[in-house]
């Protein structure tokens, strides 16, 4: 129980190793919907398809049997929509409520917009259940355009879609920033002004639980997950760090990382991250990357251009909108050294960054002149 009249009737799925194709998950995921019983009874989403009868059983078993009214569809992506159908099939008196787009989207999915059942809410739509009503908020592109959240004001309850989800499964016994953040970044990160609006508009409503698509219910302490959001969309760092990414074919460019953060930890830096891009998660290093307020690029000059890995990285900095940090460079190149112009010309539009000097430049094997270029690096970026 939520509270005394809003149930959890979500799925954990405990079989899934990346999610969209790309994230790793090793404690899962959790698919949530949610149940309001009042004179009027509401289904808040569905779940992934694989386990919608899943889902349908935890309706049925929830309401002995009985019919929901309402299907509220806040996000159309298919982890939380896949249901729509099945439900309407199996509940062929309950109304859909959704957005406008949502609907059409829903066409596309399924064939049918549900137009002899369905209702539209708009930003500051209505629905009356009995004792509780739902307000909708609108939220385009928190992520995808047709989403709309949703405020129940008698438990002060915001239905959140995907804002305040996180990667695992409930079960999961983690750290909820970590996953959180990783799962914000990867998803969410590109589209931090329109977190911001929504946020704006969730500063007018007395909230009191939030309960997100994905990941736990949040009761307690709502100032530091709204907080830790808000620094999220506005590109902020979150905290002190530095993490240098690099890419290393023969192992010349990972030496040097290693002495800048031997040299780092020695000048007393608060934190120091290393993310090796062709081995380690990519989501967690551009978690990092967006974490700190600090990073060094390192990577090798190939094909005239850069290491793939780092080219893929750089590009996940780039549509999330990186910015609002301070970036050095350590470049690697036998012949004809490039990686340092390509990377600064990659990250050109990227906003309010602070380039520091010197950028460290090998040519085959660290030298006396690049060991102490990478001191002069450490320095600058402990200042």
């Amino acid at each position: 129980m939520i509270t005394n009249d809003i149930q959890y009737i979500g799925v954990q799925d405990h079989e899934i190793d990346l999610f969209e194709g790309q994230y790793v998950v090793p404690n899962g995921m959790a698919y949530n919907s949610y149940l309001i019983q009042d004179e009027k009874t509401a289904v808040m989403d569905t779940v992934d398809s694989r386990f919608v009868a899943q889902w349908l059983e935890n309706i049925n078993q929830t309401l002995a049997g009985k019919s929901p009214d309402y299907l509220v569809v806040h996000h159309m992506e298919p982890d939380h929509s896949s249901g729509i159908a099945a439900f309407a099939a199996a509940y062929p008196d309950a109304t859909v409520v959704s957005s406008r787009m949502a609907f059409v989207m829903m066409k596309n999915y399924f064939g049918s917009d549900f137009a002899d059942r369905r209702i539209v809410v708009t930003e500051g739509s209505t629905l009356s259940l009995g004792k509780h009503e739902l307000t909708f908020v609108a939220a385009p592109m928190v992520h995808w355009p047709e989403v709309m959240v949703s405020y129940e004001k008698a438990d002060k309850v915001l239905f959140s879609a995907d804002g305040f989800g996180k990667f695992g499964a409930l079960d999961a016994d983690e750290d909820w920033a970590c996953e959180a953040r990783r799962y914000y970044i990867g998803i969410v990160g590109k589209y931090g002004p329109q977190v911001q609006d929504l946020l704006k508009k969730a500063a007018a409503l007395d909230i009191s639980i939030i309960c997100p698509l994905h990941g736990p219910v949040l009761k307690e302490n709502l100032g530091y997950y709204i907080n830790l959001y808000d620094t999220w969309s506005s590109y902020r760092p979150e905290s002190k760090g530095v993490l240098i990414a690099y890419t290393s074919v023969y192992g010349h460019t990972k030496e040097a990382v290693e002495l800048l953060a031997s040299e780092l930890e020695s000048l007393g830096c608060e934190k120091v991250s290393i993310a090796d891009l062709a081995r380690d998660d990519m989501a967690e290093a551009v978690e990092d990357a967006f974490r700190y307020d600090r990073l060094v690029l390192a990577t090798t000059t190939y094909n005239g251009d850069i290491f793939p890995f780092m080219r893929e990285f750089i590009h996940h900095l780039t549509e999330r909108n990186y910015q609002n940090r301070t970036v050095g460079i350590i470049e690697n190149g036998s012949w004809a050294p490039q990686a340092a112009k390509v990377m600064t010309r990659m990250l050109e539009e990227c906003k309010d960054l602070t380039w520091l000097d010197p950028k460290v430049k090998l040519q085959c094997a660290l030298s006396d002149d690049s060991r102490a270029q990478i001191r002069q690096l450490a320095e600058a970026l402990c200042k």
